[in-house]
């Protein structure tokens, strides 16, 4: 009996930590990486520009 209230305690604490821990974890895939955030800041750039091209314009040049 003892036994078993050791273990319910312990899975009781790890199942706390295990919650704290997902709800305070970041995904990475979130967080740019500095060549990720150089191309942004490059289309953003050619963006205001006025170097890109609509997204109408290219489906019709490519028969879409």
């Amino acid at each position: 009996m003892i036994e078993t209230a050791i273990i319910q305690r312990i899975y009781d604490e790890l199942k706390k930590e295990v919650t704290f821990i997902k709800k305070h974890m970041f995904d990475p895939d979130t967080v740019m990486t500095i060549e990720e955030s150089r191309r942004f800041e490059k289309s953003m750039r050619e963006l205001k520009e006025g170097k890109t091209t609509p997204l109408s314009e290219l489906k019709k040049d490519l028969g879409l």
